[in-house]
């Protein structure tokens, strides 16, 4: 009963209006703003009225209508939304709602039984099983903070926004996307694990916007062989290819050929955990890297900045 219905209205215009050949032949008078309804699912998560669903469900929408499983109606107001994870949060204004549990996301395993709900293709509320799939799966082209699960219960358009939950009823996902070449189900989907989906909903509710840390640094994992050809004495951790001029990393000192090894306290052998790490710095911190420098061992302070959306895919 926390899973609900959402109907997204959003104006389209016709992509030649501004197009100076298109007003010579037909006139200054463009038509009208088209309505255009999308669907999707959201969960209820607070009894406060707090909504999770996904950002392409609910963007660009100038109205957000929500339907309960119980049959009640009523307006969403967006509260917040991060393309990069995908994430929406909406406020809805109702009493006795019902809440579902959030899931420690960190127990799960690939194997492990879930369901998926959600209205498909709007024939109402659905419930699907299956599995996980696998964790942790990136998509090519995904921004660096997405990192889904993967099950193969059906879920299909509609699905969006809506809950993976484990056999005890709690939250570990939202449904967000699918691997399809017919546009239906094909026993590939993917949805945002519950602790991204919490992290970013907290941030959203504080202060309407997900805050990034930014160092300002290009970089590569360090394999073994790497290693070997630079003579450096570690054969992990994350190599830095190129410092943007006048950013954080090159104010604080970080060069070139630099080798990051932690973030604070958290140890990083690959480059999605550098994203993660300096991704949850707050801006304007000071955070201290350790390197490895040729065959010297450093301690870097950077004072963090704050990761622009427009960056993707520039230095992070």
């Amino acid at each position: 009963p926390a899973v609900v219905s959402i109907t997204a209205t959003k104006l389209t215009r016709n992509p030649h209006a501004d197009d100076p050949r298109f007003r010579f032949f037909f006139g200054d008078s463009a038509p009208a703003p088209q309505q255009q309804l999308g669907l999707g699912s959201a969960v209820i998560v607070s009894p406060e009225g707090y909504l999770l669903t996904n950002h392409h469900v609910v963007s660009d929408a100038v109205d957000i209508e929500v339907q309960l499983a119980d049959g009640r109606n009523t307006r969403a107001v967006l509260v917040g939304s991060d393309a990069e994870t995908d994430i929406a949060v909406l406020k809805v204004d109702l009493g006795s709602l019902p809440v579902v549990d959030l899931a420690d996301g960190r127990s799960l395993q690939v194997g492990d039984a879930v369901l998926a709900i959600g209205n498909p293709f709007n024939i109402g509320q659905t419930v699907t099983a299956g599995i996980v799939s696998a964790l942790d799966r990136t998509q090519r082209g995904s921004s660096p903070f997405q990192s889904f699960i993967q099950t193969d219960a059906a879920i299909n358009p509609g699905n969006s926004g809506g809950a993976l939950v484990d056999v005890q009823g709690s939250l570990v996902g939202i449904n967000t996307a699918i691997f399809s070449r017919s546009g239906g189900n094909m026993g590939i989907g993917f949805a945002v694990p519950v602790q991204t989906a919490r992290e970013v909903m907290e941030q959203l509710i504080r202060g309407g916007k997900v805050k990034r840390g930014f160092i300002g640094v290009d970089f590569r994992d360090l394999n073994a062989e790497l290693a070997e050809s630079l003579a450096l004495p570690v054969k992990t951790g994350v190599l830095i290819t190129g410092v943007l001029n006048d950013g954080p990393a090159a104010k604080g000192g970080v060069r070139p050929g630099d080798v990051v090894l932690r973030v604070g306290d958290k140890p990083v052998v690959n480059s999605a955990e550098l994203v993660a790490a300096v991704a949850a710095l707050p801006p304007d911190s000071e955070a201290q890297l350790s390197v490895q420098r040729g065959a010297e061992a450093l301690a870097v302070r950077v004072k963090v900045g704050e990761r622009p959306v427009a960056a993707r895919p520039a230095p992070r």
